[in-house]
């Protein structure tokens, strides 16, 4: 098992839990991202800035019973596809009998701001959400041990 995180967009923070976690539990933690960004990691994957670079990096790179640590749903339920956890930087596990619904919600948006419309971005991030990650990042490592 080792835990890929899609780091494009990943909070510092959850970078550093993530590290932290993965050492308790003495598990490999990879990195991708574009050249853009400037990651400090001993495995990370350096891709250009195309369009899904990274996310195809990260498919071809993860096994079944990794996880992976992303906010992009699309490619969330390509690696739940390949028997993978993956888990957002603000704690959502995401699970193969959700993702259907998540993915049609995200077309519906998209449709919306195609149209002119505009949704809400994200909060501003907090302490509890730094809380809330590290609690079910260890709770889907535990669950992908025990499988």
């Amino acid at each position: 098992m080792k835990v890929i995180i899609d780091a494009d967009a990943c909070p510092k923070e959850v970078l550093s839990i993530a590290r932290r976690v993965c050492l308790d539990y003495n598990l490999e933690l990879w990195t991708v991202a574009n050249f853009n960004h400037n990651i400090k990691s001993e495995h990370h994957i350096t891709v250009g800035n195309s369009s899904q670079e990274a996310d195809i990096q990260i498919i071809n790179t993860t096994k079944s019973g990794d996880i992976v640590v992303t906010q992009d749903w699309g490619l969330a339920a390509m690696v739940l596809g390949k028997e993978a956890g993956a888990i957002s930087p603000t704690g959502r596990v995401f699970r193969a009998e959700s993702i259907d619904f998540l993915l049609e919600e995200r077309e519906i948006k998209a449709r919306y701001r195609r149209g002119g419309g505009r949704t809400k971005g994200p909060q501003k991030r907090t302490h509890l959400d730094d809380l809330q990650f590290q609690r079910e990042f260890v709770r889907l490592i535990e669950e992908f041990r025990g499988k």
